[in-house]
């Protein structure tokens, strides 16, 4: 067997607490041809517990094949990657999108591994594209271990960052929070791994390369494409690592039969993909078509109220169709007390929200299309 876990200690947010990553590493028996690393972790969003679960079940599917010898690359697991927000409980209610510090959603502005990487590298890049990768790689390396953080959550995304920062793919695994099973990837990359759509059973496979809200798997991916903008023809920079957030359903899907199938998906995906040994079959067939995330609108409420859905999760609607009411239960006149939503654009009804008492800005629904909308052009995700 080659695995071995690592408790990674983090700083206490206060006096007399302490919180901890603990960290699954498998590593090939024999030394790799072609050496990867395959980068997976769960619920950065710690009230997303689908992705917890389904990493509870692939990690017992990689401990058989570890003691089958049927590990081909280097695999780094984070089951739970927020224990900051895993303790946010209020009155029995689980917060663990946000950081209740003041630091906002916890998968937002990562670190931009970009800034000073075209410094660092100057003098190091020639013309071998292989050589450019390492120096590449080594410079993120030395950035990354320059930096001093003592925050306890800017200390967990350094060590996250850290933990990833040298992968070849990475998995960033979430839920939505009433929603169809979906993915977010690069649309360069889309060719290459759309089997993990199929095998996912995924309705939707949003594209974007840049969704200008610095999210965790986008810091892996913009360094290597802005640094091949930024330096043209003079030398050759390899593709980006392959990543992706894969968006397991809703929140209240947490079940074993989920979990494992979820899990099993997965690991088929890394077996063709040659991370783990075995023959997984041909891929399912793909569900969705890859669509730019920009072509996906978000209704947000216009007010605050009741919300009465009008129309169910994986629909098809129109523009101008009813989604919603928002109800004012405080309206005097009732004749006036409900506020129709309408779609703005043609598409699939993907997610929505659970709790049904909103102000206004809230988002309603997600409603992926295939036209790129005007209004959808700078922060792309909702927060």
């Amino acid at each position: 067997m080659t695995k071995s876990v690592e408790r990674i200690a983090l700083a206490g947010a206060s006096l007399g607490t302490a919180r901890h990553l603990l960290v699954h590493r498998y590593r090939p028996g024999k030394p790799a041809t072609e050496p990867r690393k395959v980068y997976i972790q769960a619920s950065l969003h710690a009230d997303e517990l689908p992705g917890m679960m389904a990493v509870h079940h692939l990690l017992q599917q990689l401990d058989a094949a570890d003691r089958a010898d049927g590990i081909r690359q280097e695999i780094v697991v984070v089951p739970v990657a927020n224990p900051v927000g895993l303790a946010q409980v209020i009155n029995g209610y689980h917060a663990g999108r946000a950081d209740l510090s003041g630091n906002g959603n916890f998968n937002r502005n990562w670190p931009d591994l970009f800034a000073g990487l075209e410094d660092r590298v100057a003098g190091r890049l020639g013309a071998d594209a292989a050589a450019n990768k390492a120096a590449i790689r080594a410079a993120i390396a030395e950035d990354l271990a320059e930096r001093n953080i003592l925050g306890e959550a800017d200390q967990l995304k350094l060590t996250l960052t850290r933990l990833a920062g040298d992968a070849d793919m990475v998995l960033d695994v979430h839920c939505d929070d009433d929603s169809l099973m979906h993915l977010y990837m690069p649309a360069d990359n889309w060719a290459d791994y759309q089997d993990l759509a199929a095998e996912l059973g995924a309705v939707a496979c949003m594209t974007s390369s840049d969704s200008g809200s610095f999210c965790f798997d986008e810091t892996f991916a913009l360094p290597w494409n802005k640094l091949r903008s930024a330096v043209g023809d003079k030398f050759p920079i390899p593709a980006a690592p392959f990543v992706t957030t894969l968006e397991l359903r809703g929140q209240p899907d947490v079940f074993d039969d989920l979990g494992t199938a979820d899990a099993k998906a997965i690991y088929r995906f890394l077996q063709r993909h040659g991370v783990l040994a075995g023959d997984p079959g041909p891929a399912p067939r793909l569900l969705c078509t890859a669509t730019p995330l920009n072509a996906a609108d978000v209704p947000l409420s216009p007010g605050s109220g009741l919300l009465a859905y009008k129309r169910n999760l994986g629909e098809v609607v129109k523009k101008g169709d009813l989604l919603a009411e928002l109800i004012d239960p405080l309206a005097e006149d009732l004749s006036k007390a409900r506020q129709p939503i309408f779609a703005a654009n043609d598409g699939l009804i993907l997610s929505r929200r659970q709790h049904k008492l909103v102000k206004a800005g809230d988002y309603i629904n997600m409603i992926v299309g295939t036209e790129v909308l005007a209004h959808r052009s700078a922060k792309l995700m909702t927060d």
